[in-house]
């Protein structure tokens, strides 16, 4: 079996017991209530585990205000052109049906850690024992002016929260001339999905090629390099994309002209373009800051990584996106799942007074689709080490694709409709 196989299966469901290391005919987690915010790849994968682990004993409630998921990764396929929104569009119904996970369709507006207690958008409040913060990311414009107001977030696009903006953004490139400029700007790292922006450009540079072949990509990055996979991102770039791509590292995005379609850097020229693709710098989904859980510079939250309990409230866990990731530790979607079970996992042992595990591995794979076919991937294993009380990269665990090829988008297909499977069916 090759290595990438191997790593594509451990992230499966048939893995879930051996990540974790929890389960346990001594396992009674019956009257344990555990709430769950948010259902992403973190919090749903969460929300059917904590059932799983717990023999179907413990009550899980997945407060979520979207009737459907729609998955980030693949979404740039949406853009490109050869995905619709509805093939990467999954129902939450499989949770309720299969795992008894009861689904309330809302929204979350406080958090009571003293009291164990959630407030409801709709009014209502809901008690728990363990509660599970899983918000994803929010977009932070404080410092770009002009992006402030409701109407030019809603012209000029990020499209990084798969869904509506995923189709509209598509839609601007299909109403954009031929011979056309789109510009996609990219914040500092850390953000959601490292090798993401690079993806998209080859997304929108393989739609150009097709049908708009005089058109134009430019990718402004506020980092002095390409952040994930530069060899291969570059390579695409160069040899498929020839005299279309043009990338600019070191551009740091100080204001947006929404008006005039501009964008202004620290030190580098106003550009101009006619289809501006701007993600803002990212922190911790909204519930989490008002809640000071993001207690790592107002943006990001520190957790224990044996159990994703915060640093900062007792009996409330972080996943995902939202948390101060470990070094080499992406911001990915696989990853995300990774924290949902090995949080499960936690939680079931510390409802049913057993011991949490001391030894959780996480793995990670990327898929980045470089056209419509060819595939490029990037994956770790990350363990736990105590010393250091952080998760470490294994060295040697993972690898990277030697090329883009058909037969890695393949696989990365298989990737994609397993763990959709995995968290929500």
């Amino acid at each position: 079996m090759q290595r990438r196989q191997f790593i594509q299966m451990v992230g499966g469901s048939a893995a879930a017991s051996a990540l974790v290391g929890c389960a346990s005919s001594q396992i009674n987690a019956k009257g344990g209530k555990v709430i769950v915010i948010g259902g992403g790849y973190g919090g749903a994968t969460a929300a059917k585990y904590v059932r799983k682990f717990s023999n179907y004993t413990a009550d899980v409630t997945l407060i979520e205000p979207n009737q459907n998921f729609i998955s980030c990764p693949m979404s740039n396929l949406v853009i490109g052109g050869s995905k619709k929104i509805e093939d990467i569009t999954v129902s939450y119904e499989g949770l309720r049906k299969n795992h008894g996970v009861n689904l309330v369709r809302d929204s979350v507006t406080s958090i009571d850690v003293a009291k164990r207690q959630v407030k409801l958008a709709g009014g209502a409040s809901l008690f728990y024992d363990r509660l599970i913060v899983s918000p994803g990311i929010d977009l932070n414009y404080e410092s770009l002016p002009g992006m402030k107001s409701q109407a030019a977030q809603d012209s000029v696009l990020h499209a990084w929260k798969a869904g509506a903006q995923t189709v509209a953004l598509r839609q601007q490139l299909e109403s954009m001339k031929d011979g056309g400029v789109f510009a996609i700007s990219i914040p500092l790292a850390p953000y959601r999905c490292p090798p993401g922006p690079y993806e998209r450009a080859c997304q929108v540079a393989d739609y150009f090629q097709k049908s708009k072949p005089k058109s134009k990509i430019l990718i402004l990055d506020a980092n002095d390099d390409v952040t994930s996979k530069p060899g291969l991102f570059k390579l695409a770039w160069s040899r498929r994309y020839a005299g279309m791509v043009d990338y600019r590292p070191k551009h740091n995005l100080t204001d947006v002209d929404v008006k005039n379609k501009t964008l202004k850097f620290e030190f580098n020229d106003d550009i101009k373009a006619n289809v501006l693709n701007v993600l803002p710098p990212m922190r911790a989904g909204g519930i989490a800051l008002k809640t000071g859980l993001a207690n790592m510079n107002n943006r990001w939250c520190e957790v224990d990584f044996l159990t994703f309990e915060s640093k900062v409230a007792p009996n409330v866990h972080v996943l995902g996106d939202s948390i101060q990731i470990a070094p080499g530790m992406p911001k990915s979607g696989h990853m995300a799942n990774q924290h949902g079970k090995t949080c499960a996992a936690a939680i079931v042992a510390i409802l049913s007074g057993n011991e949490v595990s001391q030894m959780p591995i996480y793995n990670n794979t990327c898929y980045s689709f470089v056209s419509s076919t060819d595939v490029v991937h990037v994956a770790s294993v990350h363990v736990y080490d105590a010393a250091k009380r952080t998760m470490v990269t294994v060295p040697g665990s993972g690898g990277i694709s030697a090329a883009a090829n058909p037969l890695e988008g393949e696989y990365a297909n298989a990737w994609a409709r397993n763990i959709w499977a995995d968290m929500l069916v």
